[in-house]
This record gives structure tokens, sequence and C-alpha cells, in this order.
């Protein structure tokens, strides 16, 4: 049965509309809310909203902090320049795809970091690394389209340098927000500002607070002033805007915003009022073109690099990322004159236009400081931005007789002696008859022709030197031996694998294609007595706040000062009176030796005073293809050779370079019965070998006379006479005049024929 009332048969009865019957609960709960009430929300509504947004925020903000990791800084934050320095400590250039270089907060002065938390966060130590209110409105704003208002700390700005990026987007605020509450837990404020410090941008290219101080006031961060950071502090707000050099609006501005940051700095109790009214306003030096690679820095840049990895200083890869300040041995004021001496003794000689050839010409230097074998100056060529080879460190040209001195240093070293057993020294004499065959070599025939063709007959070592005479030196390598002379060139500073080095006759000619670099370390080496010390490019390699470790510096006697001294004795000849008399320009004493590679292709003049050691040569080369080009014609000459624009650029270089210091002379330890001053032996009662003509009287040359084709005088010579002594002048005054095509050549000879091109000599 059912429960509910009966009805009536007939259904329902109407409702009398006179009768109050009151409203059910259930009727109550039902009723619908009727005009505007409609659209006010109940209290549990709001309720239920506002508990279901706090559940959100919460899930969200737990969410967005588990999944925002710390990201890996960007590419564009980590980049940096490495700084390269004179000796002086003055900057040469700053090389790298980002103007900056990192610093340590240690390193800025205290009123500087006062000046950029002024500027833009005050509360930076003591508050949070987030202002959730300044994000939700800088948020709105960029949602809306109002702005770009930032809006953001000290940390939070650091994380969009440092992690991502500078888009405006509500995407980026977000990660923003988590990354810089996350970074607040896991580094220190200082770190964090060191970080923003070394990341922002201040205007004119310059990132970070060290590029920032040197392109606004040519100096280091270390040495800001008050006044100074308080400027660079105001550009961080937007540098175009307050750049002084932008315009008479911009440097109101700046100075408004200057005006600002001090103020600050006073309410803080980071700055005295006293102080503060004692500030003046530090109008920063104009803006510059950025110091690029042009003129010798790209060259510095080029040689200090390839030094650093070379000697494993520096991985690659790391000098590449950049952040390296590296002090080099260079100095600015030889720098400056090697380039003077360049162009006032060549470029300005040099006419392209109308002469082909002069297209051709290139120019290296390297001088090295004999007692540190520091390289003080470098010059690798014109322009780098015009001539990217530097040659200065290049390694494809012959240095020609420039290395004709390591065969004799070799010979005294080692106490070599002739076919015939005589000692060799400078006045030992050898046949300098032209394309004269070696003799005593097993190997292929040899028979070099000496420049231009000339015979001699026969000459002392000293006047061969002086001429550089090639007959005689190939005979003199076959003497000594050529692996003996290789070795004593390597011990003295040539690389071991410096091309065409090969122990043969030829090895006293220079085949080999050393550098000018290679050259004048082995030439520092005779100037120091024989005693060697590898060639340093770098004083000093800095990373951030550590210093690189640098290979220890080491010298060692290589051969023995008497080999060295004497040497350098006989190479004074050559300035004083053989190829190299354009060295005595110098205005003080000078050894040195000149140099033609073949073809004349390349012209050297390798030479040192006792305080410095220079290696100029010329080179020539096709600008399009980059072939090697012969130099005849070049500066309207028939023939390029060491003597001429080498050796005029070597002298006045090394006129400049030691301008102001006193000129000293060679201290020398000489061999027994040679003059320091000239090289040779003392005077002899006998008579000169060239004071006899082929086929004499007593039916030509007698036996031993000569000794062989590297024998000495008649009888030998009597060898008395200390260092010290009495000058030779006999050589001097009665020099073998040469002779072309002798009617008598010396048994073995052969005449001459003309090759193809002159012969590599002096």
């Amino acid at each position: 049965m059912s429960d509910d009332p009966p009805q009536p048969s007939g259904g329902w009865e109407p409702r009398d509309p006179t009768v109050h019957t009151p409203a059910t609960p259930s009727a109550r709960k039902g009723a619908r809310r009727s005009g505007r009430r409609r659209f006010v929300p109940t209290w549990r509504t709001v309720l239920g909203a506002s508990l279901f947004l706090g559940l959100l925020l919460v899930g969200g903000f737990f969410a967005g902090y588990h999944l925002v990791d710390i990201p890996p800084a960007n590419a564009a934050a980590t980049a940096q320049s490495n700084v390269y320095l004179y000796a002086d400590g003055s900057q040469i250039v700053q090389a790298g795809a980002v103007n900056r270089e990192s610093v340590a907060l240690a390193r800025i002065p205290r009123p500087v970091r006062h000046a950029v938390l002024a500027a833009e966060d005050r509360d930076f130590y003591s508050e949070s690394g987030v202002d959730p209110e300044a994000m939700v409105r800088a948020t709105w704003n960029t949602v809306t389209g109002k702005g770009t208002q930032g809006g953001s700390t000290i940390t939070q700005q650091y994380v969009k340098n440092y992690y991502l990026g500078q888009e405006r987007t509500v995407t980026r605020k977000v990660k923003e927000f988590f990354i810089a509450i996350k970074l607040t837990r896991e580094k220190t404020k200082d770190d964090i500002f060191e970080g923003y410090l070394n990341t922002s941008y201040y205007g004119r290219n310059a990132y970070g607070i060290q590029a920032a101080a040197r392109a606004y006031y040519g100096k280091e961060a270390q040495y800001l002033t008050t006044a100074e950071g308080a400027y660079l502090a105001s550009l961080l707000n937007a540098p175009s805007a307050y750049d002084v050099a932008a315009g008479p609006r911009s440097r109101a501005r700046a100075l408004a915003r200057w005006n600002y940051v001090l103020d600050a700095m006073v309410k803080e109790r980071w700055l005295t009022r006293s102080a503060r009214a004692a500030l003046t306003f530090p109008m920063p030096q104009p803006a510059e073109p950025t110091n690029g690679m042009g003129g010798q820095r790209g060259y510095v840049v080029q040689a200090v690099n390839s030094y650093l990895t070379r000697h494993h200083i520096v991985d690659e890869k790391d000098l590449a990322a950049g952040g390296y300040r590296i002090t080099t041995t260079l100095r600015r004021e030889k720098m400056d004159a090697f380039a003077a001496a360049v162009d006032e003794q060549l470029l300005s000689r040099l006419d392209p236009a109308t002469n082909p050839t002069d297209r051709y010409v290139r120019v290296g230097g390297a001088s090295i400081d004999p007692a540190t074998s520091k390289v003080v100056a470098l010059y690798g060529g014109v322009d780098y931005t015009q001539q990217y080879v530097n040659n200065a460190t290049r390694r494809d040209y012959q240095v020609g007789s420039t290395f004709k001195p390591f065969v004799f240093a070799a010979a005294v070293d080692g106490r070599s002696t002739t076919q015939h057993g005589e000692p060799i020294t400078p006045d030992t004499v050898y046949d300098g008859t032209n394309k004269r065959p070696v003799e005593g070599w097993t190997g292929s025939a040899y028979a070099p022709a000496n420049e231009d063709d000339v015979s001699y007959g026969g000459i002392t070592l000293r006047t061969a030197t002086d001429r550089s005479v090639n007959a005689v030196y190939a005979q003199l390598a076959v003497d000594v031996g050529p692996a003996r002379v290789e070795r004593t060139a390597i011990a003295l500073g040539l690389p071991a694998d410096t091309p065409d080095l090969n122990p043969s006759p030829s090895i006293a000619l220079g085949p080999a294609t050393a550098s000018v670099l290679d050259m004048a370390e082995a030439y520092a080496t005779l100037a120091n007595h024989g005693r060697h010390g590898t060639y340093t490019l770098v004083e000093k390699v800095e990373k951030g706040a550590t210093a690189v470790p640098l290979p220890a510096a080491r010298t060692r006697q290589v051969i023995s000062r008497e080999a060295a001294d004497t040497t350098t004795a006989m190479l004074r000849g050559v300035v004083d009176g053989g190829t190299g008399t354009a060295a005595q320009a110098a205005g003080r004493p000078a050894a040195g030796k000149t140099g033609t590679a073949e073809h004349d292709r390349a012209a050297w003049f390798a030479g040192y005073t006792p305080d410095l050691a220079t290696v100029v040569a010329l080179m020539g080369q096709d600008p399009k293809t980059g072939a090697q080009k012969s130099l005849y014609g070049a500066l309207g000459l028939e023939r390029t050779n060491g003597g001429g624009a080498p050796a005029e650029i070597w002298a006045r270089y090394t006129e400049l370079a030691l301008e102001g210091t006193a000129a000293r002379d060679f201290d020398l330890e000489v061999a027994e019965g040679i003059d320091p001053g000239t090289g040779t032996g003392y005077p002899q009662p006998q008579e000169q070998p060239w004071e006899e003509p082929w086929g004499a009287e007593d039916g030509g040359r007698e036996e031993g006379w000569w000794g062989g084709p590297g024998g000495p005088q008649r009888g030998g010579q009597d060898r008395r006479g200390t260092a010290g002594g009495p000058r030779d002048t006999t050589a001097d005054a009665r020099p073998p005049a040469p002779v072309q095509d002798p009617a008598g050549p010396a048994p073995g000879s052969q005449p001459p024929v003309p090759g193809p091109a002159p012969a590599p000599g002096g």
C-alpha cells in the first residue's frame, strides 16, 4: 500500500487564493534571487572561490618551484674578452666577441658598490630576492601593454642577465621569480651582487663594470671615484638616455639621475652630506670606436695566443672562452719605435701605384732583451686588418746568410779543424772561388754559387763573413760537420722542427725557414755570451682573481762564452766594414749579419747591441694569391738585400728604442789571439795569401799553403797575442778584391755558370 494520502477521484482541488498557507522550508530553499541581486555572489561562493584560488596558487607555487630549475648560464652572459696589456700595465687591446672582463667584488671600491645599490635596490642585503608587489605591477603592465616597467630586484635582474634573456614576457617573469627564490638559497648576496655588476650593460658596448670603467673613464674599475661610480650606476637604468655623449638633453637627464643616486647614498648614510657637497659631476671621456685588432694589435694577440697554447699555459678552448687578463713583456715605447722605423725607412718609400713589385713587400720584426729573453717589441706587418699573416712569427721564408754565424759558432765551440787539421779561427784562410765544390763531403756533390757569381780567391773567414761568401761557408759547414751545425742552431734557439733545417753542406747558406722571432732568440743567445733562455712573451696571466702558473724561466750555457763572444767579435766587422754598414746609423757598438733568400724573395738583417737583439726581414708575397715573390725592383732598386732596408730599419729602430740610455761596448772573452774589437788576429809578419797570385814563380801553390779548401795560411799562423791587444789593420787595409771569372781557377773549381737567379747571400 501507498503511504500517500488518497486523492479525490476528480483530482486535486484548486487552491483558494483567499486562504493564506505558510511556505514550507523546502519551498523557501528553492526560491530564486531576482533583480540585481542575482549578480552578487553569496558569501559561500566567495569563500569557496577564495579557498580554491588559494589552493591553486599554493599548488602552482610548489609546482613552479619544483618544476623550474636553475638553468645553465646563457652563452652571452659568460662570454668575456681577453685583455692584453703592455708590460707597464697599459692596455694593448681587449679582444673577444663581448666587451666584458669580470672582476671580483673586492676589487670594486665600496662607494661604487653603494652607488649601484642606491640606484637599483637599496634593500638588497636585507630583503628577499624578489619583490612580489613590483612583479605583479610589472606583469600587469606587460599583459595590458602599458609599458615596460621592470619592477625587479638586483637578484631578479641578475637572473635575467645571467640565466635567461632580455625578452619581456609573462613566461620569462615567472621563471625569473622562481629562479631568483632558489638562487637566494644557493648563493650569497655578495656572489649575486658581483654577478650583477659583471653582467649588466652600461652602454658604449660595455658589459660589466670593468668594461664600463674603461669605456667612460679610461681606467680600471678598482680606481673609480665615488662620483664616477655614481654616474656609472645612473647608466644602469637606461644607458642610452643617460650617456652625456648623446646630446644636451641626455646631459641634463644624466646630471639629474647622478644627483638622485648621490642623494640616495646620503639618505642611506653611505655618504656624508659634506662629502656629497664636495662632489662635482665627473664628465666621462668622449665615446671612442672600439679598440679593434688594427695596426699591430692583431699580430700581438695572434703571437701571444700561440705562445700560451704552445707552452700549455692555457688551453685553446679556455682561451677562446675569454676572461683572461694577460700582461705581456712588450714595451709600448719600443713597439712604437719599431712602427716608426718601418714607416720612415720603408713604407714612406714604397710606391705601389707605379711600381708593381712594391705591392709584394712585407715586413716582419722582433726584438728581445738578451739578458732576460723577454720579447720587448714585435712588428707583424703594416696592419692586421689588411694583412692577416704575422710576418714576425711565420716560418716560410729562407733565413739566408743570417744563418752563417751559427756555423762559425759551432766551429769555435767544437774546436773544429779544417780538412788538414788546422784549428778554425776568424783568420783561417778558405778558398772563396765561385761554385767551388766542397771537399770532405761524402754525399752528393755540392758547389754553391756566391752572390752575383763573384769569385774571391783565398780569403779569411772574417772577410768571408763580412762579404757573405757562400763557397767558404759551405766548406766550413763540412769541416765542422753539418750535424753539429744543426745541433748548435737548435741550441741557440731555432726550433728543432724548423722547416728545411737539414744536416748537409747547404745548411750554411740558410735554406731553413725559421721565423723572425726564432732568429731573434738565437741572436739574443749570442749577445748573452752563449747563455740561452727561451724567449717569453708573457709576464703574467690572470683569470679573475687567480694567477695562472707560468713556466719557470730557465737559462743554460749552450755554447761556450768564448765561442759566442768570438762570433760577436767577427760580426762586428760586418757592421764596421762589411755588408751591414747601414747598421752603424744606430750610433752604438753593434754586431750583425745580412741575409738574402734564394731568388731575392726575402732580405734579412739580424743584429744586436749589448742591450737589444733585433731581427728585421723584408718578404715578397703576392697580396692576392699569397705566393712568394721576388723583390727585384722593389723600392726602385735592382736588388734587395739585407744591407739595404732591413739594416736601415734595424738601425733606426735600435736608435729610437735605446734613446736616452748610455751606449755600452761589448764585454767579450774571445779566443786567444783574437782582437775583440775586430774579430781578427793581431798583425803578423807573414804575407797575406792574396799577395801571392795563382801560378806563382815557385810553380804554383805550395803544398799546405792553402791546406786544401779549408786550410790555413802558408805554414800556419803564429797565433800570438791576447785579448785587448792592438787592432789588426792589415786585413782592413788590404781586402781581397773580388774577381769575376778568374783566369786561373783553383784545382777542382768550376767556371762560373750563370744560374736562373742570384744565389742567396748577404
